[in-house]
């Protein structure tokens, strides 16, 4: 009886799409009838939204803004001119680059070809990229990609131990909106410096991905880089993977754009139907609605079943929590509305912690991303009639099926491979799911102000860093101290002594308790 009303509520809640070779099934989220009858008016104004912000209307007042991340693979829909030349500019100029460095008209100072590329951003400007580049990534790439991604010293030298000898054959992107990122700054400055240190020319191996006359783009011109290539205004970083923070990488890299852009272009047109029952974004922002309850009182556990879909997850958790997490909402009111975003890979998560889904607190729904596809290679049985691949069908199969025997509700989206057509797809599938469920709870999608407020924090923090170091002398000083002598908080002004007494082999502390510990200046 089970088994026939699991199979009726599948062919119920199964929507394919047979051009894309895409498929949801929402049958085993456990939403009551009716669910979706009632929602229909929030859904009908989410579809007015979407359609407002693709038509170019101001999506952004914190920044008096437009939202076009969808213009970027469909530059016909822009709302002037000067929009979709730019756009349609833009990408010929980075398909030019691109060939220019793959046939050595764009070479090393040197003369040898560029064989490395080192993307330095955060946020927007690397997880995109690098998501791609694992997803689509093979041993027939153009170039080899390295990230600087953080402002972590020892990552950096990781990074450059990586490529080593390979310094004079790597190009660097650096990739800013504002130029003022520090993160993205440092990056840069650690890489001239070691351009510097290896008797090599940076300006000769560095591209600008940023923003019109930002400090980068100034920067770079005053110093004469290789190229500078535009961040459009109507881009956010965690809807830039399609613009030049994306592509000119991916090119780079030799991966095919057109076809990513192609993708996502076809799967913008069937979410941008207004049809409830016909749209996968918007059954996807319902179902994520009915599983938190509208309140994002559960976490969304994505698990792709194929490696290549390994940052997937870590590429959403930006994606959606940037976007959905915030304090107030379009009235002013306090809502502190947000979905939480974790995952990995299948069958991975089957030693990991698919025993607490399963057994533990009922706080989440999962998503399951299945790949038809199992490898390009010839066909290998690891058993009789049986391949690798079928065990991973087999463990995704089942694992779905426990979850739900659990009563742990779960969304299945299927792709027949992983290529640039069908991870451009699945991008813009959560992208527009993302702006419909900004709707659906009515906050604004759009803007970060969370963001703003953790940079100003430690702006503060740097700035208190001069002023502590001026009050150490042979003597020692506690914390509390140095902290009353500049009318600062105790407690930061203890972690940055321990943190300089940790990297200043001029500081010397004594004792081992933040109240009595004393920081001394030695010779």
């Amino acid at each position: 009886m089970a088994t026939n009303f699991l199979w009726q509520r599948f062919q119920q809640f199964y929507l394919y799409y047979d051009d894309l070779g895409f498929s949801l099934d929402i049958s085993r989220m456990r939403f009551p009838d009716g669910f979706l009858e009632k929602m229909e008016p929030k859904v009908e104004k989410a579809f007015a939204a979407m359609g407002d912000l693709e038509a170019g209307g101001i999506a952004n007042p914190d920044e008096n803004r437009m939202v076009g991340h969808y213009w970027l693979r469909n530059p016909q829909l822009a709302p002037n001119d000067e929009l979709r030349g730019d756009i349609e500019e833009t990408n010929a100029r980075i398909h030019k680059f691109a060939s220019d460095v793959h046939v050595g008209r764009i070479a090393a100072p040197s003369g040898r070809p560029f064989e490395h590329l080192l993307l330095i951003g955060i946020g927007g400007s690397a997880l995109g990229p690098q998501f791609i580049a694992d997803a689509l990534g093979s041993s027939r790439d153009q170039m080899d990609v390295f990230f600087f991604d953080n402002t972590d010293p020892d990552g950096f030298d990781r990074v450059l131990g990586k490529i080593g000898s390979g310094l004079d054959h790597t190009l660097v992107v650096v990739i800013s909106k504002s130029g003022g990122t520090k993160e993205t700054r440092n990056g840069m400055l650690e890489a001239k410096a070691r351009f510097d240190q290896a008797g090599l020319d940076f300006r000769k191996h560095a591209i600008a991905v940023t923003g019109g006359g930002s400090e980068l783009d100034q920067y770079a011109e005053t110093n004469g880089w290789l190229a500078r290539f535009p961040m459009f205004d109507s881009i956010g970083g965690r809807t830039s993977v399609m613009s030049t923070v994306g592509l000119l990488p991916a090119a780079l890299q030799g991966l095919d754009t057109e076809r990513l852009l192609a993708g996502a272009a076809a799967m913008d047109a069937h979410t941008r139907v207004p049809e409830r029952d016909k749209n996968a974004a918007m059954l996807l922002a319902l179902m994520w609605f009915y599983a938190g309850d509208g309140q994002g009182k559960k976490d969304m556990v994505i698990l792709p079943y194929k490696d290549r879909l390994a940052l997937f997850s870590k590429y959403l958790q930006q994606l959606v929590m940037e976007s959905l997490g915030k304090e107030k909402d379009l009235d002013g009111n306090v809502v502190h509305q947000g979905i939480a975003v974790y995952g990995n890979k299948g069958s991975t998560d089957q030693h990991a912690y698919v025993q607490q889904l399963r057994d533990g607190l009922p706080n989440f729904f999962a998503t399951f991303i299945e790949v038809q596809k199992d490898r390009i290679a010839e066909k290998f049985e690891v058993e009789e009639g049986v391949t690798s691949g079928d065990y991973l069908q087999g463990f995704l199969r089942g694992t779905r099926a426990a979850l739900y025997e659990g009563e742990r509700d779960s969304i299945t989206l299927s792709i027949p491979q992983v290529d640039a057509f069908h991870v451009g797809a699945l991008i813009a599938l959560y992208e527009r799911a993302v702006g419909f469920y900004g709707s659906l709870v009515h906050v604004n999608a759009y803007h970060q102000p969370g963001v703003e407020a953790g940079k100003k924090a430690a702006t503060r923090i740097l700035q208190l860093q001069p002023r502590v170091l001026a009050q150490l002398s042979a003597s020692g000083k506690t914390a509390e101290a140095i902290a009353h002598a500049i009318d600062a908080d105790p407690e930061e002004v203890y972690h940055v002594l321990r943190h300089l007494a940790a990297n200043e082999t001029s500081l010397e502390t004594k004792g081992d308790e933040p109240g009595t510990e004393e920081f001394l200046r030695i010779k």
